[in-house]
């Protein structure tokens, strides 16, 4: 593959900006430090599975209001991603993760010793606000510290944080609640299990917190603020020392405007938002109508009710747990060599099939005295399967990849804006689908997992139509997508 051609230089064709061999230690441990903020997410997401049964005898609360009270946190997530762009324009990125991680500490306290479920919900869409931030931080910091060598790869850590939380914080829940008795019992110091559970967030907030306050601002937002002397000795502490100069008068041309970022900067086209912008929201909105967070938040409950013992259905959730990890680093090894949008084609076909099996065997299945499906015989192994490899092909794809591009498809001067709205658009997807499944469920799982299908499907021809490769390109070389309304995410093509 041909070295990427910078932006810089005259109007003819593109100059040629070299730059030293990547500092591979150094910029692994900042980004590794930004994902942080994603393992918070998947942290936050599960630690509620363990406590939700708890909290609702502790509270005396119907279903309605436990359901309000969990999902808070999802609507809070949207909120954050929405402010944390003009937040990170306005303060900088690292300042930001410092603001996220605080917030999310201070919740931490707030939801564990919480009196009502009043306060319990607000603590709750509070600690959403700090993840859905991280969630928008982490990408973007990543994206813009990253060579463009490494950047798959390190933006896939964002995916990898994020299930590596969901895994630890299963096992967490799982060990306090043996360890109590149950998550209703009293256990340390008197208090309930259940706290302790929302109480062992503190120990990510801290982590995040300090290693934010040691890592670099982003070279990026240093040149938009004016400091191209920081932004020279970051840059040369991760990409190397060779024609750095040459490299920030790239970065300034790509940033060419006379104010500083804004949100407006996102608006225009002949839709509302510039097209680039839509084509983010199509990503995250498709990441979640495949229906993934269903097996995640619904797992347990959905395999006991299609025959499976509470037992056997608590092994094929840390078993899924399992698949999400590793297929999530197979994508952390292929990103880089095969491409994102190969990633996302080969993903989108192999989740509509396994979503298409699993609603077929869900719909012919036979249901029991309760109205409920049965699977018997070879039914259950085979939807067991298909629900792993599911994940695997998500894992592999959506799940990662999306992040990547979120984190670079945007040009400089729009990043933070652009990605902020997309990914709220991710957490009210998120939430849409959670809070629906229990309702498509009573319809049937039938019709629950060919919704899914049809969206995985959807999903194909979306990334075959819209989606351009970003493998191997400088950030910079996605400024002129915004040129016209062309819906590519990237307009300049890769040389030759």
């Amino acid at each position: 593959m041909s070295e990427p051609r910078g932006s810089a230089g005259s109007s003819g064709p593109q100059a040629r900006v070299e730059v030293g061999s990547p500092n591979v230690g150094r910029v692994v441990m900042v980004a590794s430090v930004a994902a942080i903020g994603g393992f918070l997410f998947g942290f936050d997401t599960a630690v509620i599975n363990g406590a939700v049964a708890a909290v609702q005898k502790q509270f005396h609360v119907g279903p309605v209001s436990l359901g309000l009270a969990v999902s808070s946190a999802l609507l809070g997530s949207a909120l954050g991603a929405i402010i944390a762009g003009r937040l990170a324009d306005r303060f900088g990125r690292v300042p930001t993760m410092v603001m996220a991680a605080t917030t999310f500490l201070i919740q931490s306290f707030g939801v564990a010793f919480a009196f009502t479920v009043y306060d319990f919900s607000f603590w709750r869409f509070i600690g959403g606000v700090a993840v859905g931030a991280a969630s928008v931080i982490a990408p973007a910091y990543i994206a813009e510290v990253a060579p463009a060598s490494l950047r798959g790869r390190l933006g896939s850590l964002q995916q990898l944080a994020i299930v590596v939380g969901i895994f630890i914080a299963l096992l967490t829940d799982y060990a306090i609640a043996a360890a109590a008795g149950s998550a209703e019992s009293t256990w340390l110091f008197g208090l309930p299990a259940w706290r302790w559970m929302f109480l062992t967030e503190v120990i990510p907030s801290v982590i995040y917190l300090v290693g934010a306050l040691r890592i670099p601002e982003s070279p990026r937002y240093l040149v938009a603020i004016g400091k191209y002397d920081d932004a020279k000795r970051v840059l040369g502490e991760v990409v190397g020392g060779l024609n750095l100069d040459a490299k920030i008068a790239e970065i300034r041309k790509s940033l060419k405007t006379e104010h500083k970022p804004r949100f407006s900067d996102i608006l225009g086209g002949r839709a509302g938002l510039l097209p680039i912008v839509w084509i983010g929201i199509g990503l995250s909105v498709f990441q979640q109508f495949v229906g993934i967070n269903v097996i995640f938040y619904y797992s347990t409950v959905l395999w006991q009710a299609v025959g499976f013992t509470e037992k056997q259905s608590l092994i094929i959730t840390v078993i899924t747990g399992g698949t999400n990890i590793v297929t999530t680093l197979v994508a952390i090894a292929t990103i880089d060599r095969f491409g994102r949008k190969p990633l996302l084609l080969v993903g989108s076909a192999g989740m509509f099939l396994m979503l298409g099996t699993m609603a077929y065997l869900f719909a012919a299945a036979p249901l029991d005295a309760a109205g409920k499906p049965h699977l018997s015989g070879g039914s259950g192994p085979v939807a067991l399967v298909a629900a792993n490899l599911y994940v695997f092909f998500f894992g592999m794809s959506w799940g990662p990849v999306v992040w990547v591009l979120l984190g670079e498809m945007f040009p400089n001067r729009i990043r933070a804006s652009a990605l902020g709205l997309a990914a709220a658009m991710q957490w009210v997807a998120n939430w849409l689908i959670s809070t629906s499944f229990p309702s498509l469920a009573k319809l049937g799982l039938g019709y629950a997992y060919g919704l899914y299908a049809l969206s995985a499907a959807l999903s194909f021809l979306f990334v075959w139509l819209f989606i351009k490769e970003t493998r191997g390109r400088e950030l910079e070389s996605m400024t002129e997508s915004m040129a016209g309304d062309r819906p590519a995410v990237a307009a300049a093509e890769a040389s030759p």
